[in-house]
């Protein structure tokens, strides 16, 4: 992989791009982008009109969660994070502006979908990113606790996902069966895959530079991304491989999963299956907004 990088002369580009600073460019994508899909959650608009505060909670919920739940278990304090003030009121600021701008103006110009492909793309930078520095903080605290590391880099990379339920509470809603452990989305397996490779290299069994590892990764999931939102597709590219490997594993059928999760027996009530949480589809809110116009 080092000498291809060279021959390309790639090597000081993603030297240059693993230094390349995240506030406040790509913060506020990241920012953009979870909100959005806060948004997009049944009943999100209806809690910011009744409550305010308890939207604003979920809001900082889906964008420091991986940090709270990375403190936590690192020993650190759990409003650690709470510290920079300017990615608070950076994050808040996007919030108001998602949830109460006239007219909805800045909703409709960051869901546009060429401008949502730009930021679903800038927010996998973070996620790398948040990963990768997972990993590192947990070496240090844990030189050879590689479970310890894969567990807080996965951690990062996911976020809100792991503590959906939580953040369904404080929205006044109960689904215990949307626990992303139960049914992993793309975002989710791909953060504990990226924390299995950050792992190996962090413990140089991956004869890969951290840089360039951070570039191929960001490649990968940036471009992954925002093919899947351009296409409005749920699935999943480890889904072939996943099935084959847990029907020789674990005597699991092959094309069972995830697909069998969004498809109701028949007879059986239709009901609204809950994607990702960062893969919601807004069209049922839309339709619901029509009727009560």
């Amino acid at each position: 992989m080092e000498n291809v990088l060279a021959v390309l002369n790639l090597g000081d580009f993603a030297q240059a791009f693993s230094k390349m600073g995240m506030f406040p460019v790509f913060d506020v994508a990241y920012y953009i982008v979870s909100i959005l899909y806060l948004k997009y959650e049944p009943g999100s608009v209806e809690v910011s009109r009744r409550s305010p505060v308890a939207s604003w909670l979920c809001a900082m919920l889906y964008c420091f969660s991986s940090y709270i739940l990375a403190d936590i278990m690192l020993g650190s304090s759990p409003l650690d994070y709470f510290q920079y003030n300017s990615h608070i009121l950076l994050a808040s600021a996007v919030w108001f502006l998602i949830f109460y701008c006239p007219l909805n103006l800045f909703y409709k110009c960051v869901a546009f979908l060429p401008v949502k492909l730009v930021l679903v793309a800038l927010k996998e930078v973070v996620r790398t990113r948040k990963i990768a520095a997972g990993v590192h903080h947990a070496h240090h605290a844990y030189h050879h606790g590689y479970f310890i590391m894969v567990i807080v880099g996965y951690v990062k990379g996911s976020g809100v996902a792991l503590i959906s339920n939580f953040e369904q509470l404080l929205r006044g809603v109960w689904r215990p069966e949307t626990n992303e452990i139960l049914s992993m989305s793309f975002p989710t397996k791909a953060s504990l895959y990226g924390a299995i490779l950050f792992t190996l290299q962090e413990s140089h069994w991956l004869p890969v530079s951290k840089s360039v590892l951070i570039l191929v990764f960001t490649l990968f999931m940036a471009t992954t991304k925002v093919v899947m939102t351009a296409r409005h597709s749920h699935g999943s590219p480890f889904s072939l491989i996943e099935s084959w490997t847990c029907h020789l594993l674990f005597g699991s059928p092959l094309g069972g999963g995830e697909e069998d999760n969004h498809h109701p027996p028949a007879g059986a009530a239709p009901s609204s299956p809950l994607k990702s949480k960062e893969e919601l589809s807004e069209g049922a809110r839309k339709r619901k907004a029509k009727k009560a116009e």
